[in-house]
């Protein structure tokens, strides 16, 4: 991969985009090539910044999360769960595969 003085070439890009199964024409790669390049480059800069003395925030503001008590409620049956399923496979909702496969 690039680093913050030279660019990405098409091939890394068409690399993450294979490993991510996105499958993206030349002008496509290109356009992105340019965008990530630009991103990797900010990102570089913000690395070079001196942040001695500031502490790590998980969030920039305050917050705080409400947590309710885990208490059982209603249910609903399998099938008014698989009703609005797009596929169903007995009682279980149909997915298409992801794992596995051909390796492009």
């Amino acid at each position: 991969m690039a680093d913050a003085h030279t660019s990405l070439s098409s091939k890394d890009v068409a690399h993450v985009a294979r490993l991510a199964r996105l499958h993206l024409d030349d002008a496509t790669i290109e356009s992105y090539r340019t965008q990530l390049t630009s991103v990797l480059s900010h990102i570089a800069r913000l690395g070079q910044v001196d942040t001695t003395g500031v502490d790590p925030m998980a969030h920039p503001m305050d917050t705080t999360n409400r947590l309710d008590d885990d208490e059982a409620g209603p249910v609903l049956s399998i099938d008014q769960v698989l009703m609005n399923a797009p596929a169903r496979e007995g009682d279980f909702i149909a997915v298409p595969k992801v794992l596995g496969g051909d390796s492009a």
